[in-house]
């Protein structure tokens, strides 16, 4: 997965200098009656205008609601009008799958907002940090030999009024920026509100401010370290940002050992603490909280998978073992495997069809001192074949939506197996496959959980119109956090994402084919020809 790199080049913000005077050394031109007339000739111009634009905008308003009183009564005519007859059983099915279409697509607006949203606040400190990088490219003016920005001048000419305060300035100290003259009390830092007296300051949206305000209040900080993100060699602001939460940090933190947690990928803060596994793998406390740990948790899960199978009329007829293992007995295990294709660094699910003596994670294990796991009981497994399947391996420690889409997938390799498919090209074999992930993830984040996952499934990936399986109550967990919700949509943007051949390829494929021909027409052409229908 890429990481965005963010190099902040150029400025949206400058630094000023502010100057203090008389009216012996003032350069702007100075207000006289005629300026102060024509000013006044304009304020009633400008008025005029804003009370013709005030009716124009009025009769805008009663003609929009005149068209609204006429689609209202529109609306009733329709209504009176309406057969009353009952709906036959077709209707009400057509119903209910037009609200879940309009459902689904709320959704995915409201997701597109969110990160829309959060892409425009990563916009926003990015301008805001070139216009920090500007500031340490100014050179201060040299201050007055008397050691006092502000000069007082005995005799005082014209007349001036402060922007502040609206009040006339009189005989003493003045300061002259941003096109006006202040009082020095007036002229104000919007942050802090007392009164600027340095000789630069900084400038955000029409707006003076200390020059630290300024920093502290838009500087980038780091998500990591919490410290302002530095500078690198050539005097920008240099940051990465994960694509998908979004979180800034120091490009130095993917050097200095800063450990991500295994399920969300997200860096370790320094105010937090991430809980370490046996197997080297750490995870976070918002991951830990719907992790998964050992095999006989793990199997209400597994039913509930076979459930979304068989809604989509793919039932595994035969019964296949699921284990739930650490890193070293997955890889183990893989090394002991004739077949399947891997591209990950780290597998994490493993569909075998050779006997072997695995060892399964027996028992949970549960968090002792600095926050590691200890008491994990295990034991060997001897799998037998019986079929062209002789077990299912799933990486344990995961959260729910993570190990539900991977053992979503290693089903799938199993159902292929067990149905005679020939040997498939890695693409499209790895891509039916994800494909079958990403629509269980689906299920799960737009439908919750329960027995409405194969429903909604089967209807939007099978062409056929069979009817979804039996509820069942095995692993429900309620209502799900927004993390939990957030966590789901990562996982799926991991395998919309996957750059790989194999996987992310393939998925693009397979999922292109389904959606154009169905799951079952798809499923028949790749039995026919070893490859996706286009």
């Amino acid at each position: 997965m890429g990481w965005l790199t963010k190099i902040l080049k150029g400025s949206s913000r400058r630094h000023y200098h502010a100057r203090y005077g008389d009216d012996r050394t003032w350069d702007e031109r100075q207000y006289s009656a005629d300026d102060d007339s024509s000013g006044f000739d304009n304020e009633e111009i400008d008025h005029a205008i804003a009370l013709s634009l005030v009716e124009v905008d009025q009769k805008g308003k009663k003609v929009i609601e005149n068209e609204y009183d006429s689609e209202d009564d529109l609306q009733c005519i329709k209504s009176d009008d309406s057969d009353e007859d009952e709906l036959d059983e077709d209707e009400i099915r057509a119903i209910a799958q037009q609200e879940e279409d309009e459902r689904r697509a709320k959704a995915q607006q409201e997701e597109d907002e969110r990160r829309a949203r959060a892409r425009a606040q990563l916009e926003e400190d990015e301008q805001l940090a070139k216009a920090i990088q500007d500031s340490l490219r100014v050179d201060s003016p040299p201050r007055y030999d008397s050691g006092n920005i502000f000069q007082h001048f005995p005799f005082f000419s014209g007349y001036r009024i402060c922007a502040g305060c609206n009040t006339e300035i009189g005989h003493g100290r003045y300061l002259s920026c941003m096109g006006a003259v202040w009082h020095p009390q007036c002229f104000r830092c919007h942050s802090c509100n007392l009164p600027i007296t340095d000789f630069e300051f900084s400038m955000s949206g029409n707006r003076p401010y200390h020059k630290h305000c300024y920093k502290e209040q838009h500087h980038p900080k780091c998500d990591v370290c919490q410290n302002f993100i530095p500078t690198n060699s050539a005097g920008l602001i240099e940051y990465r940002a994960h694509p998908f939460w979004l979180q800034k940090y120091c490009p130095s933190h993917e050097r200095d050992g800063t450990p991500r947690c295994c399920s969300c990928e997200r860096m370790e803060p320094r105010d937090t603490k991430y809980l370490s596994l046996d197997d080297g793998r750490k995870l976070c406390l918002e991951c830990l909280d719907s992790a998964i740990m050992d095999t006989h948790e793990c199997q209400p899960l597994y039913l509930e998978i076979q459930e979304f199978y068989e809604g989509l009329n793919m039932k595994v007829e035969q019964q296949v073992p699921l284990l739930l293992v650490e890193r070293q007995a997955l890889n183990e295990a893989m090394e002991g495997e004739k077949n399947g294709h891997h591209h990950l660094p780290e597998t994490r699910g493993l569909c075998l069809s050779e006997e072997q003596t695995v060892t399964t994670v027996l028992r949970r294990p549960r968090i002792g001192a600095g926050y590691r796991l200890i008491d994990m009981i295990t034991e060997p497994y001897r799998l037998i074949r019986r079929c062209e399947v002789t077990a299912i391996l799933i990486l344990y420690g995961l959260p729910r939506l993570l190990t539900g889409s991977i053992l979503a997938h290693e089903m799938m390799h199993a159902w292929l197996r067990l149905k005679g498919y020939p040997n498939l090209r890695p693409d499209v074999e790895e891509g039916i496959c994800q494909v079958l992930a990403h629509l269980w993830l689906e299920s799960e984040i737009y439908s919750g959980s329960g027995s409405d996952v194969a429903s909604s499934s089967s209807s939007s990936a099978s062409s056929s119109s069979s009817s979804p399986s039996s509820s069942s109550t095995s692993s429900k967990k309620g209502k799900r956090s927004d993390f939990e919700k957030d966590l789901g949509k990562f996982f799926k943007h991991q395998i919309e994402s996957d750059t790989s051949s194999a996987y992310g390829d393939g998925f693009r494929e397979g999922s292109k084919a389904v959606n154009k021909y169905g799951l079952r027409r798809t499923l028949d052409h790749i039995q026919m020809t070893g490859s996706f229908p286009y």
